[in-house]
C-alpha cells in the first residue's frame, strides 16, 4: 500500500523570510548579551542593521512588487505577500525596540568605561574649537545642500548614503527645506574628538553637520535650523535585458546604474520631525503613502556601528586570533608537491588564507604549469587572488576566469575585476544568463597532462577567509579533477552535455544524490545497521529537502544539523521530526561552511561544498559539493561538525518558534566550538 504523501503546512514548515527575521533576531539577542566585550557587541548590532537594510532591498522589495501588482490571476500570491509582509514589519517594529534599548545600554556601559558619546548640544569649548576646525580642514568642502525647491533633482539620492533633512526659518517665519548627505564616506561615522580629563570622547559625523548648519546656510536670512535623519531603502532587484550587440557587461553595468533609482521600499525619518518636512521630501521623491514610512530615533543606518572606533582599551573587544600558517607555507615548501602527494584542507580563519594564495602564486611562474582556471564569485577590494591570475597571464599561461556577475551588490566590483583580467589577456567567461555561478573551483593543468584542483565552501577572498569560516579541499584526485574540468568546459559551452563521476553539481544531480543519500540511510535504520545523519550549512528552505528530512525522521534516523541562518524545519512534532536536533551557533566568526555526512551503514560518506539547501542553490545555480575521501580530511570535518554540535556556550536550539533557547549543560563543562577549534588548529600536527 501507498504511503500518504507528506504535505507541509504552518505548523510543519516556516516561511524562508519569516525565518530569516528569526536569524536575524539571533543577531540581536548576541548584542544584548552581557558577557560580550561591549565593543563587539555594538558590532552585532551593526550587523544586525546591515542585514535588515539588504533584507528590505531584495525580499521586502518583492514582496511589495507582488503585493501591489495588477497582474491578473496573482490573488493568491498577493494575499500571501501582504501577509507575509504583515509578519515581516511587526517582527521589524517588535526587535526594533529591542535594538533601540540595547544600544543606548551599550552607549552607558561604555561611558562608564571612559568612552563618550557626544553631541552637537553638549561640546565643552575645547572641544567646539576642535569640532569647527576639523568641520572647516575636512568636511565643509564636501557639504552640497539640495534645496527642495521645484526645480530639485532627487534623481541621484542614494540610498547607500545617509542624508540630514533640513527644516530652515526666517524670521518672519517662511520655512525652506534641503537635504544635506553626510560625507561619511570621506570621513567615517564616527569622529574622535580625543580625551578630555578621564575621558575618550566620539561624536557622529551627523552632528558635527547639524552643529555648522547656520555656517552652511550662511547669507540666506535664516535664523533658526532644525535637522533629522533621512534614510530610504529602495528595490535593489535588476532587470537585466542583455542586448546582443552591447554584451552582458555593458548591460549589467546599466542595470546597476537604474538599481540606484529604484522604487523605494522603507523611508526612515528621525524622531520628531515635522509633518511640513516629512510631506515636502515624501512629494519631491515621489513615495507613495503605501509605502513602509517609519519615523524613530535620532540616528540612522546602525550598519556604521561596526565601524565604532576600536579603542585599545582591554576588556572592549575580543582578544586577537591569528590564523595558523601551515608548516609547508611557513618553511617555504613546494604546495604543488605538498598536493600532489596527498590532498590538504585548509580551513579558514583558525589557518590561514595564505596557504591559497601561495598555491595561486606558486602556479603563476611555475613552468610546469600551463592552464589556471577559476571561479570569482566575491572577490576582496584589492584581490590578492586576481593579482595572482593576472600575473599567471602575464607569464604565460593560459588563464580562463569565470567571474559571476550578478553576484547581488558586488555586481560594479566584479564588472571592474572582468575588465582587469581581460586587460591581462585572460580568458573571462561570466557564465549564462539566467544561472548564476556559485561553486567555488579551480582547476590546474601540467604540461605532463596531471592536474589539481581546489573546491571551496566559501569565495576566494582574503577579507572574508578572516572572519568566515570556510573549508579549502586541494585534491589531485584524479574523478574528481576530471569533473572540475568538466564543468569548466560546461561553462565555456554550456549547451554541451556533461556528465559527472564524482561532483555534485546543480541543477543537474545534486539534489538526486542528495535524495538518494538521505532515503539509504532510512534503509539503514530499518534494517538495523548504522545510520544517521550529520549536515553543517546555512539554510535550509527547500521543501523538497525538508520533506526528506521529515520522513527520514519519522523511520527514526538520528539526524543533527548545524543552521547558521534559515531554516524552515520545526523540531519535536511527534512522529515526524523526533530525532532531529538543530543548533544554531552565532560567535565571534560567521559559519559558513557546509558539510554533509552520511553514516552508510557503517562506512560514513562526507561531502563538502558551496550549496545549501534551498531552490535557487539546487535548481537555478552551478554548485558544487565534492566527495571527500582522504581519511585524515575526513576526521577534520567530523571534528568540525561533532565540535558545532557539543558547544553549549555560543549554541541556541533552533526548533521553528521563533524562541531560541540555550543548549542545556546537563553537568557538562563550557564548550564553546570556535575557541577549540581555535585551539585545536595552533596545536595541530601538520
Amino acid at each position: 500500500m501507498k504511503s500518504k504523501r507528506l504535505e507541509l503546512d504552518q505548523e510543519n514548515y516556516v516561511e524562508r523570510d519569516v525565518s530569516w527575521m528569526y536569524f536575524n533576531y539571533r543577531i540581536l539577542q548576541e548584542a544584548e548579551k552581557k558577557d560580550i566585550p561591549l565593543l563587539e557587541r555594538l558590532s552585532f548590532l551593526g550587523i544586525y542593521s546591515n542585514n535588515l537594510d539588504e533584507f528590505y532591498k531584495v525580499r521586502v522589495a518583492s514582496f511589495k512588487r507582488i503585493a501591489t501588482s495588477k497582474v491578473k490571476g496573482l490573488g493568491q500570491e498577493r494575499k500571501k505577500a501582504k501577509e507575509t509582509l504583515g509578519k515581516i514589519i511587526s517582527l521589524t517594529e517588535a526587535y526594533g525596540k529591542e535594538f533601540d534599548a540595547c544600544k543606548t545600554e551599550i552607549f552607558d556601559q561604555l561611558k562608564a568605561k571612559g568612552i563618550v558619546l557626544v553631541d552637537e548640544q553638549h561640546l565643552s569649548p575645547a572641544q567646539q574649537k576642535y569640532v569647527r576646525d576639523y568641520f572647516l580642514e575636512k568636511v565643509s568642502g564636501h557639504i552640497h545642500p539640495i534645496v527642495l525647491s521645484k526645480r530639485a533633482d532627487l534623481s541621484q539620492v542614494n540610498d547607500s548614503h545617509i542624508y540630514l533633512a533640513v527644516k530652515m526659518t526666517k524670521p518672519e517665519g517662511e520655512a525652506s527645506y534641503a537635504l544635506i548627505q553626510l560625507p561619511v564616506h570621506i570621513t567615517g561615522r564616527f569622529i574622535d574628538l580625543g580625551t578630555e580629563g578621564n575621558n575618550r570622547y566620539v561624536m557622529y559625523i551627523d552632528d558635527i553637520v547639524r552643529y555648522h548648519l547656520p555656517f552652511i546656510f550662511r547669507g540666506l536670512g535664516f535664523d533658526h535650523f532644525e535637522s533629522y535623519a533621512f534614510k530610504f531603502t529602495k528595490d535593489a532587484e535588476m532587470e537585466v535585458e542583455s542586448d546582443p550587440e552591447e554584451g552582458l557587461l555593458k548591460s549589467i553595468s546599466q542595470a546597476v546604474r537604474e538599481r540606484k533609482r529604484g522604487i523605494p521600499v522603507r523611508v526612515l525619518f528621525g524622531e520628531g520631525i515635522p509633518s511640513d518636512l516629512k510631506k515636502a521630501l515624501l512629494k519631491r521623491l515621489d513615495v507613495e503613502k503605501d509605502d513602509l514610512i517609519t519615523v524613530s530615533g535620532k540616528y540612522h543606518n546602525n550598519k556604521d556601528l561596526m565601524k565604532f572606533p576600536r579603542f585599545q582599551i582591554e576588556g572592549l573587544s575580543y582578544p586577537k586570533w591569528d590564523g595558523h600558517i601551515l608548516k609547508v607555507v611557513r618553511d617555504g615548501e613546494s604546495l604543488i608537491e605538498r598536493i600532489r602527494k596527498k590532498d590538504l584542507l585548509i580551513h579558514v580563519p583558525y589557518e590561514s588564507f595564505n596557504a591559497f594564495v601561495g598555491f595561486l602564486q606558486e602556479c603563476a611562474i611555475s613552468p610546469e604549469v600551463d592552464v589556471i582556471k577559476a571561479t570569482i564569485y566575491r572577490a576582496a577590494k584589492e584581490s590578492q587572488v586576481v593579482s595572482a591570475l593576472i600575473n599567471a597571464a602575464h607569464n604565460g599561461k593560459k588563464v580562463t576566469a569565470v567571474v559571476e556577475l550578478l553576484a547581488r551588490f558586488d555586481e560594479s566590483s566584479n564588472i571592474s575585476i572582468s575588465q582587469k583580467l581581460m586587460e591581462a589577456g585572460c580568458n573571462v567567461l561570466t557564465g549564462e544568463e539566467g544561472f548564476k555561478i556559485h561553486g567555488k573551483i579551480v582547476y590546474v593543468h601540467f604540461k605532463d597532462g596531471t592536474a589539481l584542483s581546489i573546491i571551496s565552501t566559501g569565495n576566494f577572498h582574503e577579507g572574508n577567509a578572516k572572519t568566515y569560516t570556510d573549508c579549502l579541499l586541494f585534491t589531485g584526485n584524479r574523478k574528481i579533477v576530471h569533473d572540475v574540468s568538466s564543468l569548466f568546459d560546461f561553462i565555456e559551452q554550456p549547451f554541451r552535455r556533461v556528465t559527472f563521476a564524482s561532483l555534485l553539481v546543480s541543477p543537474d544531480r545534486m539534489q538526486s544524490v542528495f535524495r538518494k543519500l538521505i532515503k539509504n540511510e532510512e534503509k539503514n535504520k530499518e534494517n538495523g545497521l548504522p545510520a544517521g545523519i550529520q549536515i553543517k550549512i546555512n539554510h535550509i528552505t527547500d521543501r523538497e529537502m525538508v520533506k526528506l528530512l521529515y520522513e527520514a525522521s519519522s523511520k527514526g534516523v538520528p539526524i543533527d544539523l548545524l543552521v547558521r541562518g534559515n531554516c524552515s524545519l520545526v523540531t519535536g512534532i511527534p512522529g515526524l521530526s523526533d530525532t532531529i536536533r538543530i543548533h544554531g551557533i552565532i560567535d565571534r566568526y560567521l559559519e559558513h561552511s557546509r558539510i554533509f555526512i552520511f553514516q552508510n551503514g557503517g562506512n560514513p560518506l562526507y561531502f563538502m561544498g558551496s550549496a545549501d539547501w534551498m531552490p535557487r542553490n539546487l535548481y537555478n545555480r552551478i554548485e558544487v559539493v565534492t566527495p571527500v575521501y582522504d581519511p585524515d580530511i575526513q576526521k577534520e570535518l567530523k571534528r568540525i561538525v561533532e565540535y558545532g554540535m557539543a558547544d553549549n556556550v555560543k549554541a541556541v536550539l533552533v526548533d521553528g518558534t521563533g524562541r531560541y533557547l540555550p543548549v542545556p549543560k546537563a553537568g557538562k563543562k563550557a564548550f564553546r566550538s570556535q575557541e577549540r577549534l581555535h585551539e585545536y588548529y595552533l596545536s595541530k600536527e601538520e
